[in-house]
């Protein structure tokens, strides 16, 4: 009769868990898809008016990391909080304020608009194909995240050197190991999602998001380099 109870316990227990993880899930998918509008505001903005146009050099790249290291920094603050979803969609509004001085970039192409939507759909394709292989994979993953934080140091290192050098060439090794990084990097956010490893809807939607724009501006920025079209 115990052994009954206990199993039956365990199944609840069970139960239990798989549902939170679920709603954690959900909730980051519906929170992430809701991030975009944001982004896409804060880049029409930027296009439309040119604020970001100026930024090139030094100054873009203390403003860039001012900004994104501030938000994450008050997004972990408040991930807890009813400010959480306010201060993340700021973030991601900032971000497509800063993106804009690529997007106008690509837009002065003949087929700008036509490459946007490649790197667009070249990413929901990379999105879903990481979320399939998380929810099928059995292995833990855990392991790979020191890997990952390296990998993503050094790229940033790298982007910051680029910026003062201007190498188209540097700029396609770092776009393509940009996109190899992140891509692995959506895999492993999304498989602590679902493994329980991260518990709160607002921090997995900042990895996750994180993921998404730097493969997407990798994507349209390698889509620029040998795919625009100039008239």
């Amino acid at each position: 009769m115990t052994d009954n109870i206990q199993s039956i316990d365990r199944g609840y227990g069970y139960g239990s868990v798989t549902e939170q993880r679920n709603k954690v899930l959900r909730n980051t998918y519906w929170l992430l898809a809701l991030s975009l509008v944001p982004t896409v505001l804060g880049a029409w903005l930027g296009v439309a008016t040119g604020i970001t146009r100026s930024m090139g050099g030094g100054l873009g790249l203390i403003v860039f990391l001012g900004g994104a290291f501030g938000f994450m920094y008050a997004i972990e603050k408040t991930k807890n909080s009813a400010a959480g979803v306010p201060v993340l969609l700021g973030f991601t509004f900032f971000m497509g304020l800063m993106l804009s001085r690529m997007i106008a970039m690509v837009l002065g192409f003949r087929n700008g608009s036509d490459l946007i939507m490649t790197a667009f759909g070249g990413t929901a394709g990379v999105f879903f194909v990481m979320a399939s292989l998380s929810s099928v994979i059995k292995r833990d993953l855990s392991g790979m995240g020191k890997w990952l934080f390296v990998g993503a140091i050094a790229l940033m290192i790298g982007g910051i050197i680029n910026v003062f050098v201007g190498s188209s060439a540097g700029m396609m090794a770092i776009s393509v190991l940009a996109i190899g990084i992140f891509s692995a990097y959506m895999l492993y956010d999304l498989k602590q999602i679902v493994d329980g490893g991260e518990t709160n809807y607002i921090s997995a939607t900042l990895a996750l998001y994180l993921d998404v724009i730097n493969v997407f501006q990798s994507l349209l920025a390698l889509l620029g380099i040998f795919g625009g079209e100039r008239d």
